[in-house]
């Protein structure tokens, strides 16, 4: 099994109709798919170079606010970025995407098609996310809630990978999306060439388990999930990138000592034929305080 590695990643004005805007007249760029170890779009080699932009659902919600939304692609895309990477969640809480397990709010999703929408129209492709493993905007900690307030017991937010419950609840909400039909294009997010691919999760991790091989199981076992759905989409894992058991030599040479207790395999969890690329988020300013700048660039 080969996938692809990436490293990536500015946030306009909307008074008149949607319809106005042209969305008929939008990029016709095919999905974004691969061959062997790289990205291909409409028959040519794909180089994506794009931004995170988690907040484009929340802004969108209120249409007095979606000129944010224009106003981030436009500039984007003026500067060569072709890719946007955002949150397909918002479990609980304030203009929540789902307010409880399988109950969603259609206005926070209409903005969440709106910047779907206005992606096509400017030639942006999207990453969207299936969860957060932290806290924020809900997360897996949510969904154990979710599950607590229905009789199940969990000790901890690592039970969201072996709770039946749970991993239910996650494989209801991933359906829900992938079968989405778009508000203002009238088409299946499953079926829409915007979307370039689905993370499974924003920097999974589970500290219950060090070896990482919770996670690997969640991970075969939601990501076949993901394809028998929707077969047209890349699909990746979300992970930050540490090294684990699989590779112990890269393990206690490469990772930051705080890595070694998260449950992550890098190697292993993206060992599955669903999974079609990789990706890593650095962050060594966080991970390594004491050290000069000279030792962060040699990290």
């Amino acid at each position: 099994m080969k996938c692809l590695c990436l490293v990536a990643f500015l946030a306009i004005v909307i008074t008149q109709s949607y319809n106005d805007l042209g969305v008929e007249a939008a990029s016709r760029d095919g999905f974004v798919s691969r061959k062997g170890v790289q990205f291909i779009l409409d028959g040519k080699p794909f180089y994506a170079n794009g931004f995170n932009a988690y907040w484009l659902t929340y802004e969108a919600t209120d249409p007095a606010t979606r000129f944010k939304i224009t106003y981030a692609f436009q500039n984007a895309t003026s500067r060569g970025l072709t890719v946007a990477r955002t949150w397909g969640f918002r479990d609980g809480g304030y203009r929540a995407l789902q307010t409880a397990p399988g109950r969603y709010d259609e206005l926070t999703f209409q903005g969440l098609d709106f910047a779907i929408a206005e992606a096509k129209r400017l030639g942006i492709k999207m990453i969207i996310t299936f969860v957060n493993n932290y806290s924020d905007f809900g997360g897996r900690k949510q969904y154990v809630e979710w599950a607590k307030s229905q009789g199940q017991v969990a000790n901890s937010e690592d039970d969201f990978y072996t709770n039946p419950l749970v991993k239910q609840f996650f494989k209801n909400h991933v359906k829900t999306m992938v079968d989405r039909v778009n508000t203002f294009t009238k088409i299946a997010y499953k079926d829409e060439p915007t979307i370039m691919a689905w993370e499974l999760m924003n920097e999974p991790q589970c500290k219950a388990d060090p070896s990482g091989k919770t996670l690997t199981a969640w991970i075969g076992e939601m990501a076949t999930y993901v394809k028998s759905l929707d077969s047209k989409h890349l699909l990746s894992t979300g992970l930050e990138g540490f090294y684990g058991d699989s590779s112990p030599q890269r393990k206690a040479s490469l990772n930051p000592v705080a890595a070694n207790v998260l449950g992550t395999d890098f190697i292993a969890n993206h060992f599955f034929d669903a999974i079609d690329f990789a990706s890593i988020h650095s962050y060594p300013d966080l991970w390594f305080p004491n050290l000069n700048e000279t030792s962060r660039l040699e990290f």
